[in-house]
């Protein structure tokens, strides 16, 4: 609204040089006070508050219709800056030096009385259910613009980070085809086309290797993807945005030196934190996925801690305690040790709490061993006996107060096992300090894994188009398990970052790598038919990674969820309560589609 005498202000942006200046505002009601017959409104917009004042001597018609003022009504004031006495003034808001001396009000609209409060301070947050029913309400709350806004300048910063860098930002489609990309794919039929169907993109994957044949050397993308997977708290339900990249004539380390700038940029810009536990060139340190899930028990591990897993299998193998000693002589099977800090003020609640998570992982119990000065106190130690007990203990350099914890089993599940454990720990213990960020990558991540839905059946361990380490050799001559792929995660405080790799662009290594996962070459001639066809036609090296902005920004900000950041989200069910969706369609649609519901 434009007033001719009046210059518009912000609510959030007007201070003591303005004073005895006429000013105009306009936004909602967040507070209402009746002081002894001066009406005093904090007036709210996306900038900020602003006290206003309704003295009856300056204007009784303004006055009167102030009365009637309630929370998230909107209005416009026009009126003049005046200073606050000094025992009035509000350090705490930016304007809180000044307010407006309201010479004119009009009410631009009425509100019912909103499902809940906006003034956090008095009465806390709303539960989440009705905060997403009522989401256009909630999204007046500072904390929440703040978050968008914030994710509007990371994405900005990114923008700017890759075009100064050559890289063009391209929109691949929406309407695509299946891949196998680890989620379900959400379907889309064919209204021209009955009994076909279009998949929602759960990465622009084949697109972005497409561009890489077609010559575009530097891809970027702020990029939707669509995946039917349950949520997390760092996993928004249904659709998610990633920072994808792509580059040609690269090796892994090409890609490295162009996202570990970017990622320390973005922390020091947008966190207070500080990084930690880079090498000695100042770059982010790698560690191998078989020696992340060794020491850390996880191939995401937090860094931010050193607090290690040891693999004590050859000293247990020939013990007394039969359970131990049946792993150790098991192929494939081991005997590990954790050695947590301060553990022995742990209540026996919390051991208790920590052996339900240890059988949640598949583990049968969880045993352990106090030190408490010459004497170790545990039900186990009478089958390993003393010696071999203190020998363990030696080994660990574990003191007095200090809690070890065992797992005996499959490797990769005892990995698991002890890596919650170890996680858990580090949490009880207060060592997850959320001043520091602890970037790493993973690397050599195995290029097949049996799969968990077909027993026996060998599976792709990560992204089905890496390029296995030694190429075609590798995979007609080494057992499939031992062949790791040009495959990496950034990983951040105990989050995955990003999923990247140096790409299979070779169609005759494509089609062996998929042999040895059991597709024949129809299969994936029908499966992935454009992308194998191209490469025939001269593609060329490449590789990228794909981060995902609203996890990273959810990590370096310490927010408790990663729906927040979104304007719109789903609930932890992936149901939009606002939109109430998924909802039913008519018939009508259904027999446009050639649909039947059974």
């Amino acid at each position: 609204m434009i007033y001719t005498m009046y210059k518009t202000h912000n609510c959030g942006e007007l201070n003591k040089s303005q004073i005895e200046q006429k000013v105009a505002l306009a936004g909602w009601v967040h507070r209402r006070r009746d002081h002894g017959g001066i009406i005093f409104v904090d007036l709210r917009d996306s900038h900020g508050l602003t006290q206003i004042k309704f003295d009856p001597e300056i204007n009784k018609e303004a006055h009167a219709q102030a009365e009637s003022l309630r929370s998230e009504w909107v209005i416009s004031v026009k009126g003049k800056v005046i200073g606050r006495p000094n025992d009035m003034i509000n350090s705490k808001m930016k304007t809180g030096e000044i307010e407006m001396q309201v010479e004119e009000l009009i009410i631009l609209n009425k509100s019912k009385t909103p499902p809940f409060e906006l003034d956090e301070e008095k009465v806390g947050v709303a539960n989440e259910a009705l905060r997403l029913k009522y989401r256009y309400i909630d999204l007046r709350r500072e904390k929440i613009q703040t978050m968008l806004k914030t994710k509007d300048l990371f994405i900005r910063y990114i923008r700017k980070y890759f075009q100064d860098k050559d890289f063009t930002e391209i929109q691949t489609p929406i309407l695509a085809n299946s891949s196998p990309e680890g989620a379900r794919d959400f379907l889309v039929p064919s209204r021209l086309y009955p009994g076909k169907f279009f998949a929602l993109p759960q990465a622009p994957q084949q697109f972005k290797q497409l561009l890489m044949v077609g010559g575009i050397d530097k891809y970027f993308q702020i990029a939707p993807c669509f995946r039917d997977e349950d949520t997390r708290i760092d996993r928004h339900y249904g659709e998610f945005y990633q920072l994808d990249m792509e580059m040609s004539f690269v090796e892994q380390d090409d890609i490295f030196n162009i996202m570990e700038p970017l990622m320390i940029n973005l922390t020091k810009i947008f966190s207070s934190k500080e990084i930690v536990g880079l090498n000695d060139g100042g770059r982010f340190k790698q560690i191998s996925w078989r020696d992340a899930m060794n020491r850390y028990g996880s191939d995401k591990p937090d860094l931010r801690f050193d607090m290690e897993i040891k693999n004590i299998t050859e000293i247990v193998k020939d013990c007394e305690f039969k359970v131990f000693a049946d792993m150790a002589a098991k192929e494939g099977h081991v005997v590990h040790a954790l050695k947590v800090e301060g553990a022995g003020n742990f209540t026996r609640k919390e051991i208790d709490d920590l052996e339900v998570l240890a059988k949640n992982k598949g583990a049968k119990g969880l045993a352990y061993i106090q030190v408490k000065g010459d004497k170790l106190q545990s039900p186990i130690v009478k089958f390993l006996g003393e010696d071999l007990a203190k020998r363990i203990v030696e080994k660990l350099e574990a003191k007095t107060g200090d809690v070890i914890f065992f797992g005996a089993g499959a490797w990769r599940e005892v990995c698991e096992i002890l890596g919650v454990v170890r996680n858990e720990c580090g949490a009880r213990l207060g060592l997850k300090d959320n001043t520091k960020a602890a970037w790493a990558w993973v690397v050599d991540f195995p290029m097949y894994e049996y799969s968990e839905i077909e027993e026996g059946r060998i599976d792709f361990g990560h992204n089905p188009f890496s390029m296995p380490q030694g190429g075609l050799k590798a995979l007609q001559e080494k057992n499939p398990f031992e062949i790791l792929a040009w495959q990496f995660d950034l990983v951040i405080n105990g989050f995955e970052a990003s999923s990247g790799a140096i790409r299979n662009h070779d169609p005759e290594i494509m089609y062996k790598a998929f042999e040895v996962a059991g597709y024949e070459k129809r299969e994936v001639d029908s499966r992935f038919g454009a992308m194998v066809n191209a490469f025939k036609y001269g593609a060329p090296p490449h590789g990228g990674n794909a981060p995902g902005i609203d996890r990273i920004l959810m990590v370096l900000n310490d927010w408790e969820s990663i729906r927040d950041i979104y304007a719109f989200p789903k609930d932890g069910q992936g149901r939009d309560l606002m939109m109430d969706s998924p909802s039913e369609v008519n018939e009508k649609q259904l027999k446009e589609l050639n649909i039947k519901l059974r």
